[in-house]
């Protein structure tokens, strides 16, 4: 994503998501959500967190500053194959998920990493969202050709999620 403009001369700054942070510009052009738009990276250093990279056809820092926040996307025959039990965001999402029962419980509607772990955000098949740590006691099955995540809730959360519905 890009975060802002760096110095006068249309350097962007970027938060990657990739592994090693400056590989956000090895897997060629990058596209923004939507895909009509293409941005062919440049690195040229880093800073406080972020990797610095010129755009082609971006020549001042008002045209740089008017990037933030677009999020860059990569084409995913790009992307390297998972190893298994290593799954994409975009790959669960969406996905039906079940209780070990076997039992309707919701929809994935995002992953998050607020920085001490994946986390499922779950729509439930009963209302309101859940969000549930993504780990193997708690997702103990993942099956991306099925379309389906079976979890196993820790005890307590389900009451306490639905008090606040």
């Amino acid at each position: 994503m890009v975060t802002g403009a760096h110095g006068l001369l249309g350097i962007v700054r970027i938060k990657s998501f990739t592994t090693d942070p400056r590989h956000v510009a090895a897997y060629g052009p990058v596209s923004d959500f939507s895909g009509s738009r293409t941005f062919h990276l440049t690195l040229t250093g880093d800073a406080k967190g972020a990797v610095l990279a010129r755009i082609k056809g971006v020549k001042d820092r008002d045209e740089a500053q008017a990037l933030a926040g677009t999020e860059l996307f990569v084409d995913r025959h790009m992307l390297p194959e998972t190893a298994e039990d290593e799954f994409y965001y975009a790959d669960l999402v969406g996905l039906a998920v079940k209780n070990l029962g076997g039992e309707p419980y919701g929809t994935v509607h995002a992953v998050h990493n607020f920085g001490a772990g994946d986390v499922l955000e779950i729509e439930r098949a009963t209302g309101g969202r859940i969000m549930l740590p993504f780990s193997r006691e708690t997702v103990p099955e993942v099956d991306l050709e099925v379309g389906l995540v079976v979890v196993d809730p820790p005890p307590g959360l389900e009451n306490d999620a639905s008090k606040k519905q």
